[in-house]
């Protein structure tokens, strides 16, 4: 690369390119000499405003990626999955937000605040953003995993609404409107009915049951033994990052009615004896973690205070009872700004 490369940012005009280019605005510096846009050519032409410069919008070809040093994607899997390695064979690092390359062992999977080395080990030229949901409790496990090695983790997820893009926050939005004030939940169905009311068929809808004034325990699809895909991302994907292939992981991943941030309830058991005041040093030590822990004064992570923000937030630590050598914790993470977006311009920012 030279002193100066060139960022390009594939998706541009998408939610989460938009985030992103949000992050890059927000930056005191940059080391990009250039910033390049690209997106599909329904998108081309069009201009946005990168710190302070209007760019132009380029369509997504082969072309576009040459002199390209660093090429994030945040598009679909598909489109990930054929144009990352021919911005790779043009020369760039590709830097994947999708889900196309996660797994495959010659790419590596990669939070920085836990294994930013492995940035080097890429024989394809493509480095792989985790999942939102595996993603938003990282910083955390990955500290603990440090001091007391980590063999055991059980996770529920809340996960928000624009987890399934901007279908399930415009669904969230349409559900809510419809019920609201019209005095559903005393009995059963009447969501249901409002819903139907108001016109919004359940076949038009990203999830699999009402949202709005619900719980949904189900994200992704289905996989063998009753998984969902979801769940099954947060095993294999945290035995990527940390580095531990034999992890016991059990997840549920669960929907809930939040636009924006994902929460985690962590039941972590450990190799070697943790206290929750030893905890609590090693996460006020970590400069991305934000701890929010103070159950008596009702003060702990949720979506509404965190939504925005480029930290993790983790709160509700406890020693289990009855169980050795384990923590219980809660964690909040802006599933499109930390989970999606800056983790994969923090991969961009480790390469220079």
């Amino acid at each position: 690369m030279s002193s100066r490369p060139t960022l390009a940012l594939v998706g541009a005009t998408g939610a989460v390119g938009t985030v992103m280019i949000d992050i890059i605005n927000g930056r005191e510096s940059v080391p990009w000499g250039e910033i390049r846009l690209i997106a599909s050519p329904r998108s081309a032409g069009k201009r946005i405003t990168v710190r302070g410069e209007s760019l132009e919008v380029v369509a997504l070809s082969a072309e576009a990626f040459d002199g390209v040093d660093v090429a994030m994607f945040d598009v679909p899997d598909a489109v990930s999955a054929e144009w990352a390695p021919i911005a790779a064979a043009r020369g760039a690092v590709a830097v994947d937000n999708s889900g196309a390359f996660r797994m495959d062992d010659d790419v590596p999977l990669v939070v920085p605040e836990v294994n930013v080395d492995q940035v080097a080990n890429r024989p394809r030229g493509i480095i792989a953003n985790p999942n939102c949901t595996t993603l938003s409790m990282m910083a955390a496990l990955g500290a603990l995993h440090r001091a007391f090695g980590l063999r055991e983790l059980v996770v529920a997820s809340y996960q928000a609404a624009s987890g399934a893009g901007q279908d399930g926050i415009d669904r969230l939005y349409a559900e809510a409107a419809a019920v609201a004030g019209k005095g559903v939940g005393n009995r059963a169905g009447d969501v249901r009915e409002a819903l139907e009311a108001a016109g919004l068929s359940a076949s038009d809808s990203p999830f699999p049951a009402p949202l709005a004034f619900n719980v949904v325990p189900w994200a992704g699809s289905l996989r063998d033994g009753g998984w969902s895909s979801e769940e099954l991302k947060v095993r294999n994907e945290s035995r990527k990052i940390l580095g531990i292939p034999d992890l016991k992981v059990s997840a549920t991943c669960v929907r809930v009615p939040v636009v924006t941030t994902h929460s985690l309830a962590v039941h972590a058991v450990f190799a070697e004896e943790v206290t929750v005041e030893r905890a609590r040093e090693i996460f006020e030590a970590q400069p991305s973690i934000r701890l929010v822990d103070d159950a008596a004064g009702g003060v702990f992570p949720t979506p509404a205070d965190v939504v925005g923000g480029d930290p993790t937030y983790v709160g509700r630590i406890r020693q289990a009872l009855d169980f050795p050598n384990t923590l219980d914790f809660f964690v909040c993470g802006d599933n499109l700004r930390k989970g999606a977006a800056l983790n994969t311009y923090e991969i961009a920012e480790s390469l220079v």
